[in-house]
């Protein structure tokens, strides 16, 4: 046995520290104010809220109080103000989770690509154990490639990837 060690250097991507890396201050913002509103806690205190308006402003709690009398402009106000806020914010939030899901697929692409790799490492280092053994291993490289092709042409998305003539 060789003195000599095989070291390789692996390198592996946090997909999670990547994306938390890339998110600015109103990243965050939208992040948190839409996790509050997307929460029952939220809905209970806009309808207690609501409740309590509409009941001061009919007079339930003594005529002095009233200062948004009935359609409740003011109120209507709130209520849209409030709801073009959190739509913007919700939409905001979308789009950080379809650029995440985006960064998220080429971060697997790229651990793809290092698994590719490695695995053409090791099939050549596997060649080379073989060819010292005079191990004829051609039928199982021949079974590989029959079971690539095969798994590629079972994925419409890589029949591209097989259809190498028309370039």
């Amino acid at each position: 046995m060789s003195n000599s060690r095989y070291a390789a250097a692996l390198f592996a991507v946090n997909k999670n520290r990547q994306m938390k890396k890339l998110r600015s201050f109103g990243d965050k913002l939208s992040d948190k104010i839409t996790a509050v509103a997307g929460t029952g806690t939220f809905l209970i205190l806009n309808v207690v809220w609501f409740t309590s308006w509409i009941l001061v402003n009919t007079g339930q709690f003594g005529r002095g109080l009233v200062f948004d009398k009935y359609p409740f402009g003011l109120l209507t106000t709130a209520v849209s103000l409030e709801a073009i806020i959190l739509s913007v914010f919700v939409l905001i939030s979308q789009n950080r989770q379809s650029e995440r899901s985006e960064l998220r697929s080429e971060l697997d692409y790229i651990t793809d690509l290092q698994s590719d790799a490695e695995i053409d490492i090791i099939i050549m280092m596997l060649e080379r154990i073989a060819a010292k053994q005079s191990i004829d291993v051609s039928d199982l490289l021949s079974e590989l490639d029959a079971s690539q092709k095969k798994i590629l042409l079972e994925h419409p998305a890589a029949v591209d990837v097989l259809d190498t003539s028309s370039s």
